[in-house]
């Protein structure tokens, strides 16, 4: 086994509201509206644990972050294990260690202490800040193959990517683990107690990689945690498989819960997936490097459209309720966007520096412009008679359709105030971008999440999701992940390489821009005084 860092004498302490962090002053505190497990679960576990820290751990009584600190300012946000709740569970060796695939790879089990630093760019004398557990197999697992019944249940809306980590989980388990009970939960949360299920093996799953959407079928809400968790019981299933959202997540670290209350011997680990990638902590989540790459196909037809006739004005709305990483992704891989809006930038329309004037100020000297606009852009600019306050089963806000606003808006403006003859192209692919199998890129990455969580649940770690931070795979606690959305930071720097290759305004408020100038008029008139 590999060397690596030593943590010298690493402490655990339950994460407990009123006390403070000496020692890591700036370590956020999360809280989680989970259940509570009862009060027979155990307060320690005397089970031997393959996670570098069973010697000093102490087990918390409630659904907070258990809490690791180290000299220098180190942290470790570490998941839940089931020997946290179900003390004195036999181990086994890993059957990876008799597969001849990996037999020939050197240092294959991951190190117990390896952990992954969230930030890694520090300055010298600072902290080191938060880590995560490094995902991969351990040497010891907390089940039998032949003991092992895993299902898998996909919730949400469609993502690229989402059979190919239904076929890596199967595969996965088979291939290495030897488990021969696979169940797919059909329709979302609701198919636990609908008792819409089907046995999954590699041969169902052999080529639906290939395939958009998802085999097991897709829902929102339906989530009845105690229905749900009586079905896994009665089912005797102990290895749930979650892929979706953040909602899907939330629900996830409810049932997590609810098992741990019960005392149950189930391992629940969810597979993050979103493709606005507004999920924080990770990297990316699937689908969004197909999505950027699909949407090049609607960027692209709106560019011939524009530039074919005179005036021509070529408008795509992309997904992005509330984040625009595809919107901003994909003018930046495009290079053929002028004007690029997201939720996360304000702009106007009317005025010195809006958006008409920067239309207006394209066509005139290049013929056309193609606008890329996120879904959740400019939704304070629509008028109240459109705003509906109405959720949709999973309670996201329904939005209303900002791509044919602004595009009758823009057609209303020239024609009507000046006069100008336009042809104007609207380009809406959000259902077929969602459709579309995953592309290589994605198929490898959901290959490594299914990987990384069918890992973590042999091992015994469970109420965790998997994702890479900083391009290792680690275990992250549900509450880091569902704890806030992951959004475009326009004052960084990407924000800025956006700007620079479309040449668009930042869209500064109005009563911002009319500030600037009465205060530059107002240093003019003193400077002129002085002269005088």
């Amino acid at each position: 086994m590999a060397s690596s860092a030593s943590i010298s004498r690493p402490r655990f302490r339950c994460f407990d509201p009123t006390n403070s962090y000496p020692a890591t002053p700036d370590h956020p505190r999360y809280f989680s509206s989970a259940v509570s497990p009862s009060s027979s679960s155990s307060s320690s576990s005397s089970s031997p644990r393959e996670n570098g820290f069973g010697d000093t751990m102490a087990i918390s009584n409630n659904s907070e972050p258990k809490i690791v600190t180290g000299e220098g300012g180190y942290v470790l946000e570490d998941v839940p294990h089931l020997v946290d709740y179900i003390p004195d569970l036999p181990t086994y060796p890993n059957p990876l260690q008799n597969n001849p695939s990996y037999s020939v790879v050197k240092q294959y089990f991951v190190n117990a202490d390896d952990t992954v630093a969230q930030k890694i760019v520090v300055h010298k004398d600072s902290p080191r800040g938060t880590h995560f557990r490094r995902s991969g197999p351990r040497q010891k697992v907390y089940f039998e193959s032949d003991e092992v019944h895993a299902c898998i249940v996909t919730c949400g809306g469609l993502c690229p990517g989402l059979n190919t980590v239904i076929r890596e989980l199967v595969c996965g388990l088979t291939h290495m683990y030897h488990v021969k009970r696979i169940l797919g939960i059909e329709g979302g949360y609701r198919g636990f107690y609908a008792r819409n299920t089907v046995p999954i093996t590699p041969k169902v799953v052999n080529d639906i990689h290939k395939r958009g959407g998802t085999i097991l079928g897709t829902s929102r809400g339906g989530h009845d945690t105690s229905k749900i968790v009586d079905s896994i019981q009665d089912r005797g299933i102990n290895q749930v498989y979650v892929i979706g959202g953040d909602g899907t997540q939330r629900g996830a670290a409810v049932i997590f819960e609810e098992i741990r209350r019960r005392g149950l011997k189930v391992a629940v680990a969810g597979i993050p997936k979103t493709i606005d990638n507004d999920i924080p902590v990770i990297d990316k989540s699937f689908g969004f490097d197909s999505a950027v790459e699909e949407a090049q196909r609607a960027i692209n037809a709106a560019h011939v459209e524009a530039e074919s006739v005179e005036n021509g004005i070529g408008v795509v709305k992309l997904m992005g309720r509330y984040s625009g990483f595809i919107a901003m992704y994909a003018t930046l891989a495009s290079r053929d966007v002028d004007c690029c809006l997201i939720p996360e930038s304000p702009f106007y329309l009317e005025g010195p520096g809006g958006l008409y004037e920067y239309i207006e100020k394209r066509l005139k000297e290049d013929g056309h412009i193609v606008i890329v606009v996120a879904e959740g852009a400019g939704e304070v600019l629509l008028s109240e008679s459109l705003l509906k306050d109405e959720q949709d089963a999973s309670g996201n806000k329904l939005l209303q359709d900002v791509g044919l606003w602004l595009s009758q808006n823009i057609k209303d403006y020239f024609s009507k105030q000046r006069k100008m003859n336009i042809t104007l192209k609207y380009i809406d692919p959000t259902y077929m971008i969602r459709a579309i199998p995953g592309n290589a890129s994605d198929n490898v990455y959901c290959t490594l999440l299914a990987h990384s969580a069918i890992h973590g649940a042999m091992a015994g770690y469970t109420g965790f999701t998997v994702g890479p931070v900083n391009g290792r795979h680690a275990y992250i606690p549900f509450c880091r992940v569902t704890e806030r959305q992951n959004k475009v930071v326009i004052t960084d720097r990407m924000w800025a390489r956006l700007l620079s290759s479309t040449n668009q305004p930042s869209f500064l408020d109005p009563k911002m821009v009319a500030k600037k100038v009465a205060e530059t008029k107002k240093e003019d008139t003193e400077a002129e005084a002085q002269l005088i």
